[in-house]
């Protein structure tokens, strides 16, 4: 029994690191090496793909790069922030990506991408109607 109590002080402090690496996914899987995840929240609605980025702290003129090519949008962003008070100072700083497939028919050189309160969204416009699935009649001869 003594044993358990021993390990249950430290399990607490390891589950938000836990959480925090199962919340980012599998390191490397959607991010470029050396580079942190970003939180993303996909959605797409009558027409419109939207996808909204975490990003508090970055300067969006110059610490934010949205590409896209060949129907992937990639969005990358630094930070690097610095608070000093009398007693102490902290600093914050990272490269932060996302890679992420639009749909099949998006118009990514139509993207517009703002900036409010810490969260980026980019809006790519999808046309109605199009679907990615297409049946393919069979020809008998």
């Amino acid at each position: 029994m003594s044993g358990m109590a021993d390990r249950l002080p430290h399990w607490p402090r390891t589950l938000p690191d836990l959480f925090g690496w199962m919340e980012a996914g599998i390191p490397g899987l959607y991010t470029a090496p050396g580079a942190h995840g970003i939180r993303i929240e996909e959605s797409r609605t009558e027409g419109t793909y939207s996808l909204r980025a975490e990003l508090p702290g970055i300067d969006p003129a110059k610490d934010i790069d949205i590409t896209v090519t060949g129907g992937v949008l990639t969005l990358c962003a630094e930070r690097s922030a610095e608070t000093v008070d009398k007693s102490h100072s902290e600093f914050r700083y990272g490269s932060f990506a996302r890679v992420v497939r639009l749909p099949v028919d998006a118009r990514g050189e139509e993207a517009t991408a703002d900036y409010t309160d810490g969260v980026l969204t980019i809006t790519v416009p999808v046309p109605e109607g199009s679907s990615a699935t297409r049946t393919i009649p069979v020809r008998h001869t």
